[in-house]
């Protein structure tokens, strides 16, 4: 990193004019809803993160602004499988054009096939860091192959003996039946 440009107040207009890069190895500490997803499993967790700005001419129009992000980590889970902890690992490589303001990304979005983001003078770039990890995330994490065989039965032998033992509630009751009724 350099000192003329911070990730947690980046004037991405200079950034890209500067043809600017920033990377940087943060622990999950720094990213407080990534923590949070990750429940206490392995806190040293590390974030790999580059960027890269640019200025360049797009649809015929120049001085656009670009942003190139990628980032990488492994990430803590349980498998939905086997209900053991799974590393999961997440990547990102994502550009990013900014525009004057978020009347104008919003106003762009639905005809534009790239990601719009509203220009800004400290804008927090690892705020966007954790925002494109958590999208990453999968719904349901699960090993390739787990570690141990996993018992695909919907009850146990246990719950089965002892459903065996308690006798029909229903017979009981047509025991009271009258004969002939």
């Amino acid at each position: 990193m350099t000192k003329e440009h911070s990730p947690d107040r980046l004037d991405v207009k200079a950034f890209a004019q500067a043809g600017g890069h920033l990377s940087g190895h943060d622990t999950l500490l720094k990213y407080k809803r990534l923590a949070e997803e990750a429940q206490g499993l392995h806190p040293d967790l590390r974030v790999d993160w580059q960027a890269d700005g640019e200025v360049r001419a797009t649809h015929g129009i120049g001085g656009q602004i670009w942003l190139r992000l990628k980032a990488q980590a492994t990430f803590p889970m349980i498998c939905q499988r086997c209900l053991l902890p799974v590393d999961v690992p997440l990547a990102v490589d994502r550009e990013f054009r900014f525009v004057a303001d978020e009347a104008t990304a919003e106003a762009l979005d639905e005809s534009s096939d790239e990601d719009l983001l509203a220009l800004s003078r400290e804008f927090n770039l690892r705020e966007l860091i954790e925002d494109e990890l958590l999208m990453e995330l999968p719904v349901v994490p699960r090993h390739d192959e787990c570690p141990t065989d996993v018992k695909m039965a919907s009850s146990d032998e246990d719950f089965e003996e002892a459903s065996a033992d308690k006798p029909n509630p229903f017979a009981a009751l047509a025991g009271l039946r009258k004969p002939g009724a």
